[in-house]
């Protein structure tokens, strides 16, 4: 893909490091912490079966936010793909009044997901993940997306559908998935949040993200006019070094920090 293309998608993906992680918990071990931990805190949790068979990803939206059929079809197979549940993924979809205006903080999305969520993350031999998609967007502009802990992240699709270009070329719909992915991304550990790859494959100067364009992990630097390039698709798939990574924790070759469960 063309240097360009990527360039794009930083506005898509991320915008700076406050986009991606929500900050303001108190950490592992604050008030609650302890069911809800961080971005990564259930990576063992998903990419093992031992202690939890089987997966619920709860989508929560707001009325006329409803994820496109393709982001969720394609979420579940890059789950699929990397974590090991022979009860099972299954994707539930709830249309849900959040009594939530104007923009979101992460705070917001972490305490709002809790009161809303249908189980907590480790329900019994169930693993629950939970994903909002609300009306409004996030505090900080270009923002599209934050994971705010081990289990909850945000896709604000009033800024996905704006970022859409006016060639179209990427959709608004492939913005989506890629955002969408990126955040689960984190939830699984991706890059770096909770382990250390022996692949240099994390950007330095972006800490958490791929410095390779072909990862749905890659890090970005900021356009101030998405609509004037020209692209292709976006990236929607893990690379090889984050696969490789995920496989080395599901087998202890790499040993995880920071977890709820393992």
């Amino acid at each position: 893909m063309q240097s360009r293309l990527f360039a794009m998608l930083t506005v898509f993906l991320l915008s700076g490091l406050s986009g991606c992680f929500g900050g303001g918990g108190d950490g592992i071990f604050g008030d609650g912490e302890e069911l809800y931990g961080e971005p990564g805190g259930l990576t063992l949790a998903c990419l093992r079966s031992d202690g939890f068979d089987s997966m619920v990803v709860e989508i929560d939206y707001s009325t006329g936010y409803q994820p496109d059929s393709s982001t969720v079809s394609t979420l579940k197979s890059r789950l699929q793909q990397v974590c090991d549940k022979p009860g099972g993924i299954d994707i539930q979809l709830s249309e849900t009044n959040f009594e939530h205006q104007g923009s979101w903080s992460a705070d917001d999305v972490r305490e709002i997901g809790r009161d809303t969520r249908e189980g907590v993350p480790q329900d019994g031999k169930v693993l629950r993940w939970h994903l909002l998609f609300p009306s409004g967007s996030y505090e900080n502009d270009g923002v599209l997306g934050v994971a705010v802990d081990a289990s909850t992240a945000a896709v604000f699709l009033d800024d996905v559908r704006d970022a859409e270009p006016w060639t179209t070329r990427p959709s608004a719909e492939q913005i989506e998935e890629a955002v969408t992915v990126h955040e689960v991304g984190h939830l699984l550990g991706l890059v770096n949040l909770v382990y250390q790859s022996p692949r240099p494959h994390e950007d330095p100067d972006h800490p958490g993200h791929s410095n390779n364009e072909d990862s749905v992990m890659y890090w970005a630097v900021e356009s101030g006019d998405i609509s004037s390039f020209i692209s292709n698709d976006v990236p929607d798939e893990f690379d090889a070094d984050d696969l490789a990574d995920l496989a080395d924790l599901a087998s202890g070759e790499l040993v995880a920090s920071k977890q709820l469960w393992s």
